[in-house]
């Protein structure tokens, strides 16, 4: 039986819940593994917002005028399977035989590979934080006229990032956003801290800007009424769902031993007896808004350009590129996590202001955001210091299993940044974005290179990062020059080399110091600038290393973990090198304050250090 939304009562809704409870049980069973009791619970909320209040065209799920919905609660992934099913799209044999199963789309938790999930979910946390960037696009880039509907579990609601989301939320008007709350009492090992206690939940939404409806999460009369408060809210809506986990099978509703265990055979026959048998509803809701999406308009860059010599911090350099880049390129957006005056922003946001989203000191929310305007087609581009990306790491890993391009930005990198300190530097980010999977890391020495990578980022799929420096460094390069993914410079060679340095950033200034010192002394430093550490020019890095005997040094201002000599170490590994010797400079301490030049020299990654390390090779 087939139904359009007109002729979507509230008996046959009740009759929707129990086919999709149904097909949760019989998915899960079949699979042996799941979480059927996790979508027990939410099958009213679901069918009801399926069945009349989900504008969306199956059929086309990139339609412009599409609702959105997210599961953040991933792990109910045999539910949202279930209304895949009974909107028509996902066939009965594919829910029974593909849940699960290895090279098959209906993953144990949703993920882009279908075409009607934007995010990939169930790191718990993430969904609202996602769908928040998805309605900062509707509603102030787009203007469409979209919703963007989240499911979440009460048991994430402990994470910070939830409300992180709430605030963001509230602070731009996000009326578009509507966040339905599974509140069935119980998580992975027990009860949550809060139970069903729905005014302490409701008291929180208020508190961070949102409106709040208790309802009970059973009643589809209360859940119809709740998800049309959506139509003209005032405020970002919170329903705030009173549920029962396992709810329909009488003999393990509300109980703690549970979660994630998939009912066996016998179980799932009465279980799917007592609701009523197996059906094969194909009950599609409201059609979404006709709606076109206007072209993008797309020109050449016109790339900033630097003086020979003259000194300019990258951070600064990074800011005048993403300007000219938004010149050319009306999907460029940026987000800063309130310290655009230091990371360089501050020019874009003067001159695009309707395109900047100020995320305050909220970096989880920030990546986040900057996930969800990527998958509306934004080349989003969200920088903060370089330590402070550390605490978005769940985000970062998550991206790729999104499937969504992010362009990061960390700046004020490493020990160079001097008096603040060691809370301020990042030395852990190279090894956090290099061991992101399908991710580019970048690490630019001079202006006019920051200007070519960050052009390089916007055509660059996956996770891309790039790191600046804070203080002012000479130009190295000409306007002319470029920049491939995966290339180097080699900035001082000669056919008599002695040793190789491989440097990034502000060692490679260091790098061509200690070339100057040694080359009045008569040694010869071949001089590299590896501003892709991933993926790594290994070519040039192994023909130099065979060409100076052997003897390379690598410093970088980074912990020695994961960043540039872990690049080079896997680059000279792939064939043995006749007597190898390498040095690794990095800093191996906890820092204190001091100026830039005490940092890097008491890290031992300047220049002196550079020379000392030479010599000691040579006469090895």
């Amino acid at each position: 039986m087939s139904t359009t939304h007109e002729e979507n009562s509230l008996a046959q809704v009740r009759d929707l819940a129990a086919q999709l409870r149904v097909d949760a049980i019989r998915a899960s069973t079949a699979a042996g593994s799941g979480h059927p009791t996790s979508s027990l619970s939410a099958a009213d909320l679901l069918a009801t917002l399926q069945a009349r209040h989900l504008r969306y065209d199956w059929d086309v799920p990139d339609a412009p005028g599409n609702d959105h919905l997210i599961l953040s609660k991933g792990h109910a992934s045999p539910l949202l399977y279930a209304v895949y099913r009974a909107a028509g799209v996902v066939s009965d044999e594919e829910l029974m035989t593909g849940y699960r199963r290895a090279d098959q789309r209906l993953e144990g938790h949703p993920t882009p590979v279908l075409p009607w999930v934007d995010v990939a979910t169930g790191s718990l946390g993430q969904g609202l934080p996602d769908g928040v960037g998805i309605a900062l696009s509707g509603k102030h880039l787009e203007h469409a006229p979209y919703r963007v509907w989240v499911l979440c579990g009460d048991g994430e609601l402990a994470e910070g990032s939830v409300w992180e989301a709430l605030d963001t939320a509230s602070h731009f008007g996000l009326t578009n956003l509507v966040t339905i709350v599974d509140v069935n009492r119980l998580g992975q090992r027990g009860p949550t801290a809060l139970g069903w206690d729905l005014e302490t939940y409701a008291a929180r939404v208020e508190s961070f800007g949102a409106r709040a409806a208790v309802i009970d999460g059973h009643d589809v009369e209360q859940i119809d009424e709740a998800l049309a408060r959506a139509e003209g809210t005032d405020r970002p809506l919170v329903i705030l769902a009173r549920t029962v986990k396992g709810r329909g099978v009488a003999e393990i509703e509300d109980s703690e031993t549970w979660h994630g265990k998939p009912f066996p055979e016998d179980l799932a026959a009465r279980a799917i007896e007592e609701l009523g048998g197996e059906r094969a509803l194909v009950v599609r809701g409201p059609r979404p808004p006709a709606r076109k999406r206007p072209e993008p308009v797309v020109e050449p860059v016109r790339r900033p350009e630097f003086e020979l010599g003259e000194e300019v911090a990258t951070r600064k350099a990074y800011g005048a590129a993403l300007v000219a880049l938004a010149r050319a390129d009306q999907r460029v957006v940026a987000l800063d996590g309130e310290v655009s005056n230091s990371t360089g922003v501050a020019p874009f946001v003067e001159e695009f202001p309707e395109r900047f989203f100020e995320m305050h000191i909220a970096e989880q929310q920030m990546v986040a955001a900057a996930t969800g305007l990527a998958t509306r087609g934004h080349l989003a581009f969200a920088a903060t210091f370089a330590a402070f990306l550390t605490r978005a790491a769940d985000f970062v890993r998550m991206a790729p299993v999104s499937r969504v391009d992010l362009r990061l930005v960390g700046s004020h990198a490493g020990v160079e940044i001097g008096a603040d300190g060691p809370s301020q530097m990042g030395l852990e980010d190279l090894a956090l974005f290099s061991a992101t999977q399908g991710s580019t890391v970048l690490y630019p020495s001079d202006a006019s290179s920051t200007a070519a990578l960050v052009e390089l980022m916007a055509r660059t799929p996956g996770v891309s990062y790039l790191r600046t420096t804070r203080g002012a460094y000479p130009v190295l390069y000409g306007p002319e020059e470029e920049f491939p993914r995966g290339g180097s410079k080699t900035l001082v060679s000669s056919a008599t080399d002695d040793v190789t340095v491989v440097g990034a950033g502000v060692t490679v200034h260091e790098a061509l110091s200690a070339a100057a010192q040694l080359a009045e002394q008569g040694v010869s430093l071949r001089v590299i600038d590896a501003y892709s550490i991933k993926p790594l020019d290994g070519d040039a890095v192994r023909a130099a290393a065979e060409e100076t005997g052997g003897r390379v040094i690598v410093v970088e201002d980074h912990h020695p973990q994961g960043g540039l000599g872990a690049a080079v170490l896997a680059a000279l590994a792939r064939e043995p090198i006749r007597d190898l010797h390498l040095e690794h400079l990095a800093v191996d301490h906890v820092p204190g304050s001091g100026s830039s030049a005490e940092q890097l020299e008491r890290a031992g990654i300047d220049a002196a250090h550079i020379v000392r390390a030479a010599r000691s090779l040579l006469e090895a």
